[in-house]
């Protein structure tokens, strides 16, 4: 009986920590990170919360743009671009996107 309440409580601890994680689209919402030319989000301002969401997202898209890559037949860099540039044109009103290595808020 006492195990299951451990459980209990340690599940409903992980709960609570994922409740409070950062979300890409709250990331976004308060101008910590921005969309950039190379496809990759970066951060707008500093924070480990920030870089691990960063790190994540990016590993992701990173691993999507190789498999585009090779099923295309064309570079991971030609993928990069053109994800880029989708993504800074579909980028919220509000929002911040790196144009010329300068942070702009569309």
């Amino acid at each position: 009986m006492k195990a299951n309440k451990i459980l209990v409580t340690i599940a409903a601890l992980g709960m609570a920590f994922s409740a409070w994680a950062l979300t890409l689209d709250s990331a976004k919402d308060q101008g910590l990170v921005g969309e950039t030319a190379s496809g990759y989000l970066a951060a707008v301002s500093n924070g480990a919360q920030v870089q691990e969401l960063i790190d994540d997202i990016n590993a992701k898209r990173k691993t999507k743009y190789q498999q585009l890559a090779k099923k295309n037949g064309i570079s991971l860099s030609q993928v990069e671009a053109l994800a880029g540039k989708k993504a800074i044109e579909k980028t919220a009103k509000g929002h911040y996107v790196k144009v010329n290595g300068r942070w702009l808020k569309k």
